[in-house]
C-alpha cells in the first residue's frame, strides 16, 4: 500500500467526486480511478459505491478514512521534521476557525506565522457547522487544530487551551420596547426575556450553546425564531425588530442601530480555545502555530 493511493483515496473521500478530487490533486481522472481500484484490490473491498451520478463511501471506505488521514499526517511529521532539520520549517497546516473569533486576531497571527515560516502552505478553513463540527474534524484529522467554542468539558479525544472569555451582551433593536431598559435602574433579567422572540446561530455554535445551558440552568425556555450563520444577516435580523439577541460584546461593538441591555444577573460568557487531538501527535508546522497563538494570549490551563 503506497501513501500516494492513501493521499488519492481521501481526495475522493472528501470531494466526493472522482473529476474534483483529480483537479485539487493536479493529477488526471484515470489516475485517480487507478490508484482507488488498486487500493481496493490489495484491501478486498469497495470503497466506494459510485455511478454516473454519485460517489459515495461504504463502510469499508468510512473505515479506512480516519487511519488513512492519521497514516497521511504521521508521514507528513516525520518529513516536517526532516526538512525542518535540514531547512527551516515547512509542510502543511490546516487550520479551522469560527466566523468570528472575538480578540483573537487571526488574520494577523497568520501573517506573523507566514513571515516566519515562508515555507509552511496554510490552509484555512471555516465551518458552517460551527464548533461542534470543528471539533470533529480536528478528531478525524482533516484540521490539525481550530479555533472553536466549546463550553464545558472536552469530547472524548480533543484537548482544549482557553485563549480568550469574554462576556456575551443581549441587543435588540432601537425601537424595541426593551431598549429603555439599558438605562433605567432596572436592569433586564433571563426571566424578561423568555416571553421574547430570539435570533440565534445554529444548535452546534457555541454562544449558542452557552445561551441555551443559561436559560436551562434557569428552569426557562425560549423561542428561537431565527437562525443564521453569519454576521451580517443577523445584526440586519435585530436592527429590524425581529429578534433579541445574546452575541459576544466585540462583535456587539460593531454593530450599528442596535441597543445593548444590561443583564442580571452577570450575562454568561464566550469563550474561544484552540483544539487539537489528544491522541495524534501534531506536524512541525502545527506545533509552530500553536505556540505563536498561545503565548499571543493570556490563556487558562488547559482542560
Amino acid at each position: 500500500m503506497e501513501l500516494r493511493h492513501l493521499e488519492y483515496f481521501v481526495a475522493v473521500a472528501e470531494e466526493l467526486s472522482f473529476t474534483r478530487a483529480s483537479r485539487r490533486l493536479h493529477v488526471v481522472q484515470s489516475g485517480v480511478s487507478s490508484a482507488i481500484q488498486v487500493l481496493e484490490r490489495e484491501l478486498g473491498a469497495a470503497l466506494f459505491d459510485r455511478d454516473r451520478h454519485r460517489v459515495i463511501l461504504t463502510e469499508a471506505g468510512r473505515a479506512l478514512l480516519p487511519e488513512a488521514r492519521a497514516t497521511l499526517a504521521a508521514a507528513r511529521a516525520a518529513a516536517d521534521a526532516v526538512a525542518e532539520a535540514a531547512a527551516g520549517l515547512r509542510g502543511t497546516l490546516t487550520i479551522g476557525t469560527m466566523l468570528a473569533t472575538g480578540h483573537v486576531d487571526v488574520p494577523g497571527l497568520l501573517g506573523r506565522f507566514h513571515e516566519a515560516h515562508p515555507g509552511v502552505v496554510v490552509r484555512l478553513r471555516t465551518s458552517p457547522g460551527g464548533s461542534a463540527e470543528l471539533g470533529r474534524e480536528v478528531l478525524s484529522g482533516a484540521l490539525d487544530l481550530a479555533l472553536l467554542s466549546i463550553p464545558g468539558e472536552a469530547p472524548p479525544g480533543l484537548s482544549l487551551r482557553l485563549l480568550v472569555q469574554e462576556p456575551l451582551v443581549v441587543i435588540c433593536s432601537l425601537s424595541h420596547p426593551l431598549a429603555s431598559a439599558s438605562g433605567a435602574a432596572e436592569e433586564v433579567t433571563l426571566a424578561m426575556l423568555a416571553g421574547e422572540s430570539f435570533i440565534d446561530f445554529p444548535a452546534g455554535w457555541g454562544n449558542r450553546t452557552v445561551v441555551d445551558r443559561a436559560f436551562a440552568a434557569a428552569g426557562l425556555d425560549r423561542q428561537v425564531s431565527f437562525e443564521v450563520a453569519d454576521i451580517a444577516n443577523f445584526a440586519g435580523l435585530v436592527r429590524n425588530g425581529l429578534g433579541v439577541a445574546f452575541i459576544p460584546a466585540s462583535v456587539a461593538a460593531t454593530m450599528d442601530g442596535v441597543t445593548r441591555l444590561a443583564l442580571s444577573p452577570a450575562p454568561p460568557s464566550w469563550g474561544i480555545s484552540v483544539a487539537t487531538a489528544s491522541t495524534r501527535r501534531l506536524p512541525a508546522a502545527a506545533r509552530a502555530f500553536l505556540a505563536q497563538l498561545t503565548a499571543s494570549h493570556c490563556h487558562q490551563a488547559e482542560r
